[in-house]
């Protein structure tokens, strides 16, 4: 038994050959040829007697043409922009960004009849309004001042507001970090005093050793802004303040190096500065030459007895030999105030003396031949002979207590200082 496929408009119903294979349609190139290859089995014509216009779901589903839904249900997709606008406009990691990509999308669920509007404008709206908020926070400087207080947070507040010449007190007393700190007058009692800052360089924490060895530049500083050694109370010494690992990542660099005192609890009264903005010209004049000899003697070598490394005495000794000659001349070639003519001209012939006998050791053959010209040498330039011109200078005048004479050589290397 064989059915009659359905008519084409305006011909009569009649017999015709089955066909052996399916066809296409030749009206309807969109429309799926018939799977079975078989008649419309009821043998009707189309109800509306023509084919399927494009764009009507065909019998067996094929999907249509120009973005018509499929039959099975399957959604218009949704412009990925609109999402990406969406997201990042909630977020607000990237105000600017998820703007454009808003606007961005609009045009093209427009042209491509994709859906995603509302996700499009609400991640636009959100961004544009992130982007305003960003924009005005940099104008006023109010991210300067967040940023601040997250490194002092991470840091425990230890001194990134402070500048050399403050004092402050803090909470738990002056340490690697400080918690609780806050500026007070140094005219009154106080914990702690900033001498100066540096900043370490590098994108990577190198390590607490490498931050604590970095640390030891403060001792430079502290002779820049305490000139005089013997103005520094007994136990006063200087510790720096340094970067943590965890602020290192948010990008802390700063080393803040603070005079305070090494007694548990002691504290610190009238400000230590003692620098150019302090002193005399006179005054700096004898402390500069007076640096050039002490950072020569504190270049002994580490063995106390001449006998263990007379190289290395010999050594040592031609670079005081050196500063002397670098000290009194620089001393000469001031000018200074008719009260301090004398004493200056007296310590200089000394130093001269002190040259020579430091440069007689530098030559000895062997241990004996050395101390004798040491010992000469160094008891020329000990303290208290420096005493009578820091008196015309109005300096201090009391020796700093770095060590009793008897406890070995390091100890009297110590006391020489100027």
């Amino acid at each position: 038994m064989s059915i009659s496929p359905a008519p084409e408009p305006g011909e009569p119903e009649g017999p015709s050959e089955p066909s052996p294979q399916p066809q296409q349609d030749p009206q309807n190139p969109y429309r799926a040829p018939d799977p079975y290859g078989t008649p419309n089995p009821y043998g009707t014509p189309s109800p509306y007697g023509s084919p399927a216009p494009y764009g009507t779901p065909t019998p067996y589903g094929s999907p249509a043409p120009y973005g018509t839904p499929n039959p099975y249900g399957t959604p218009t997709p949704v412009n990925p922009l609109a999402i990406a606008s969406l997201i990042t406009g909630i977020l607000c990691c990237l105000p600017g960004v998820g703007l454009l990509l808003g606007l961005i999308a609009l045009p093209q669920i427009r042209k491509r009849g994709q859906r995603g509007r509302a996700a499009a404008v609400v991640g636009s709206v959100l961004s544009g309004a992130g982007l305003a908020l960003a924009v005005l926070l940099f104008t006023t400087g109010a991210t300067d001042w967040a940023w601040r207080n997250v490194k002092e947070g991470v840091r425990e507040g230890a001194s990134l507001s402070l500048v050399k010449g403050d004092c402050f007190d803090a909470d738990d007393g002056p340490k690697d970090t400080i918690d609780g700190i806050h500026t007070v007058p140094c005219s009154g009692k106080h914990e702690g005093e900033v001498i100066g800052t540096f900043s370490l360089k590098g994108s990577a924490y190198p390590g607490d050793q490498a931050v604590e060895d970095a640390g030891e530049r403060c001792v430079g500083l502290r002779d820049a802004y305490a000139m005089d050694d013997w103005a520094l109370p007994e136990d006063v010494d200087v510790y720096p303040v340094t970067p943590t690992e965890e602020s290192w990542s948010l990008g802390d660099r700063e080393v803040t190096c603070v005079l305070g005192s090494l007694t548990d609890g002691g504290t610190l009264t009238g400000s230590l500065r003692a620098d150019e903005s302090v002193l005399d010209a006179d005054q700096v004049a004898y402390l500069k030459a007076a640096h050039i000899l002490n950072a020569a003697m504190d270049t002994a070598p580490d063995a106390t007895y001449v006998e263990d490394d007379l190289p290395g005495h010999k050594a040592w000794a031609r670079r005081v030999a050196a500063a002397l000659a670098d000290s009194s001349r620089s001393l000469r070639a001031h000018p200074w105030p008719a009260t301090a003519r004398a004493p200056l001209a007296d310590l200089t012939t000394r130093m001269d003396k002190a040259r020579a006998l430091w440069d007689k050791a530098a030559r000895a053959t062997d241990a004996d031949a050395f101390y004798v010209p040491y010992d000469d040498g160094l008891t020329l330039i000990e303290p208290r002979t420096t005493v009578p011109a820091r008196k015309a200078l109005k300096l201090a005048t009391t020796p700093p207590d770095l060590g009793a004479p008897g406890e070995g050589d390091d100890a009297a290397d110590e006391n020489a200082k100027v």
